[in-house]
């Protein structure tokens, strides 16, 4: 039974890891949920907070402290006992009645911080969920660069072999087939530097989801069709307002603005008096006295008071808190702005894009229909030889930069459509 638990760990484990499996976007999405480290430390900032919260609150309670003192007294020249032992017992409690409302708004203050420490946990894990996005993207994009290298030299294999059957017949040169060659030498090269791009990319979405050097990961395939890629798009003053009303930064800054007006008001309260209870009962033991039971018993007292305390003169602390607090709820007001032109500019960018893709990859469809039909034509005239090497291989790489652009037109603009539903929903759907 051990065993059999043992191993179901180890698969579990395995699973997580990315071993024999592929990954869709709401895996790898719930893995850096749990795992990602910047996220974790925010959690905790989060849980941190909540302790300030109760202690802001615990001010409320009175306080309690017992405290004894103990001491040894020597007199060398007395003509009596020259040595004594004295001691002290007491407990005293304490309790704010009124500190001119400092009390009440360092609990608002505590309160709003927690909200915008939560507030700071969403919004990295948004930034999490779009650097996941694009980096997931890049990698369906340079997996499926690899095919389209990958059958760019298997076509070119086949041309260099035609071109060496064709100089051994004598109808080809040396120097037409050493192109060819190179053409396929040149196409391979390519595609190792296509892989070698997949596997970075790869890197990076490993970091991002905090997975060890041992661990493998590989994405499930994903097809968007035409229509999706040409979908229309959302106007973008609607997008832009609800952009605002989704973001965790902008949400944010309005609380910093509105703890930065409980902090002045935190400043300007020391200027009110402050009236504390206090009480207390003690007692003390002198060596020298009667017996230990009738001094405790005899010295016990009790006391009870109140305490005002009224500021006169704090040598400006007040004055400058103040000040401080209101250039804080100055700076919120900026930060707030800031963030609505942040807003603005991103989605804009964003559409001037996505546009930007989809006409690129309309024109590219038909570049690609164009430059296929005109590659095949050219080698069947080249096989009839009717064109020469430097024909074919001009249709060659325009039919290659061709599949290559319209590819990355299609991931761009999926990219753009992506990006503008998470600004109009804060959330990011893949299929």
């Amino acid at each position: 039974m051990k065993q059999k638990i043992a191993l179901l760990t180890v698969l579990t484990v395995g699973a997580l890891q990315g071993f024999g499996q592929e990954w869709s976007f709401d895996d790898c999405l719930n893995y850096a949920k749990e795992h990602n480290i910047s996220l974790r430390q925010s959690m905790l900032n989060e849980q941190t907070s909540q302790y300030s919260l109760e202690e802001s609150k615990a001010e409320w309670q009175p306080s309690l402290d017992f405290s004894t003192t103990h001491g040894l007294t020597n007199t060398p020249w007395s003509e009596g006992k020259k040595n004594a032992y004295n001691s002290n017992y007491g407990l005293s409690a304490g309790w704010t009645v009124w500190n001119g409302g400092k009390r009440e708004n360092n609990i608002k203050r505590a309160q709003i911080q927690t909200s915008i420490d939560a507030l700071s946990t969403l919004d990295r894990f948004r930034n999490i969920e779009t650097e996941l996005l694009s980096i997931y993207i890049n990698v369906l994009y340079n997996k499926e660069s690899i095919a389209i290298y990958e059958e760019a030299v298997k076509l070119s294999e086949a041309q260099a072999e035609r071109a060496r059957q064709l100089m051994e017949a004598g109808r080809l040169s040396k120097v037409d087939y050493a192109q060819l060659q190179s053409q396929y030498e040149q196409d391979k090269y390519n595609l190792v530097n296509a892989q070698g791009t997949y596997n970075t990319r790869r890197m990076e979405l490993k970091r991002l989801l905090e997975l060890g050097i041992d661990s493998d990961i590989t994405l499930k395939d994903m097809e968007w069709t035409p229509d999706e890629v040409m979908a229309t798009i959302p106007p973008i003053e609607q997008s832009y307002e609800m952009a605002l009303a989704t973001d965790a930064q902008l949400e944010a800054s309005k609380l910093q603005k509105e703890m930065a007006e409980v902090d002045v008001a935190i400043a300007k309260s020391s200027r009110y008096p402050t009236i504390a209870l206090n009480a207390g009962v003690s007692t003390g033991y002198f060596s020298d006295g009667p017996g230990f039971g009738t001094q405790m018993k005899q010295g016990f007292n009790e006391n009870i008071g109140l305490t005002l305390s009224v500021p006169i003169f704090d040598k400006k602390k007040t004055k400058t808190a103040t000040a401080k607090a209101n250039i804080q709820r100055i700076n919120a007001e900026l930060d707030e702005q800031a963030r609505r032109n942040d807003i603005a500019q991103n989605v804009e960018s964003w559409y001037i894009d996505l546009q930007a893709a989809q006409a690129r990859y309309a024109a590219g469809t038909e570049k690609v229909a164009s430059t296929s039909l005109s590659n095949d034509l050219v080698n069947e005239q080249f096989n009839l030889g009717l064109v020469n090497t430097v024909e074919l291989m001009t249709a060659h790489n325009n039919l290659l930069e061709a599949r290559h652009s319209l590819l990355q037109s299609k991931y761009m603009a999926m990219l753009g459509h992506k990006m503008i539903e998470y600004y109009r929903t804060a959330t990011i759907t893949m299929p």
